[in-house]
């Protein structure tokens, strides 16, 4: 089995994502977006679209670097915001940041990372509360499904148009919604750090986690059908636990249970009311 296994029809996913983005801005009175742009795949995808389902003078991008962070990633977010037309603001993450950890030497790069998303999402909710703006998330499939994110980090949303698309199918989305190659093509990296790349944090390519994860999901074969794939064991076994133990990533926080109704078990009305006037 190769990777056509994940190839999309890209025009009618990019028609439903549109559907989809201008629907949920809209049904609670919503009729602008805010987002964060890294520079990234997944972040110029959301732009584009975005931009496609709203106009692009409802869009805010915001640009969030860290004083470590990459050059060309921010040459690579202007670039997007050039090519789409939004809005767009620059804040540097960095005060913040080192506040944080002032008098904390050895709070090594996993601390740091995380402080960091949550620090940009600080900014992208304080920007929703001042424009009146929903915020629209930008984590993909495989990422959601290993957990690989930072929980109320950039994995916070009020809605999230990419969420189940896998990386191998944003890269094929993104060259139909004929983004710049540079961007496309560039090493993935959540940019956190100098040298920072997302396959060497995960040990392996989301080629290959990806072709795992739809034999797991999509197909819902076993393990044991899996394997006779030519996957190796030890590879099913560290995914596998990635995916269980990252479930509460992608859960909103569990309630205890007392009354006869209770908010995400029984009081669970769906978001398609009247929009709210």
């Amino acid at each position: 089995m190769n990777s056509q296994y994940l190839h999309l029809n890209y025009a009618l996913v990019e028609d439903m994502l549109l559907a989809f983005i201008r629907n949920e801005i809209s049904k609670f009175g919503f009729r602008s977006a805010v987002f964060g742009l890294s520079g990234g795949i997944d972040s110029a995808v959301v732009c584009e679209l975005a931009a496609r389902a709203l106009g692009p003078e409802n869009v805010l991008a915001v640009l969030m670097p860290y004083r470590a962070s990459s050059p060309e990633s921010v040459r690579h977010a202007r670039m997007m915001v050039e090519k789409s037309g939004i809005l767009s603001e620059e804040v540097d993450i960095s005060p913040v940041v080192d506040a944080f950890f002032q008098g904390i030497p050895d709070a090594g790069n996993l601390r740091m990372g995380n402080v960091m998303a949550r620090a940009r999402m600080l900014y992208l909710y304080d920007i929703s509360a001042r424009d009146g703006r929903l915020v629209v998330g930008t984590s993909n499939k495989t990422e959601l499904l290993l957990g690989y994110g930072t929980l109320f980090g950039d994995m916070a949303s009020a809605v999230n148009p990419i969420g189940d698309l896998y990386k191998t199918q944003i890269w094929g989305l993104a060259r139909h919604l004929k983004l710049p190659e540079e961007i496309v093509a560039k090493t993935p990296s959540a940019d956190l750090w100098e040298g920072q790349s997302d396959e060497e944090d995960l040990g392996f390519s989301y080629g290959e986690v990806d072709l795992l994860l739809y034999l797991m999901l999509e197909k819902r074969m076993d393990k044991i059908a899996i394997l006779q794939e030519g996957i190796e064991q030890s590879f099913y076994d560290t995914v596998r636990k990635m995916v269980v133990r990252n479930q509460y990533k992608r859960m909103m926080p569990v309630i205890a249970k007392v009354s006869a109704r209770t908010p995400g078990i029984d009081f669970r009305y769906a978001r398609d009311w009247q929009e709210v006037k």
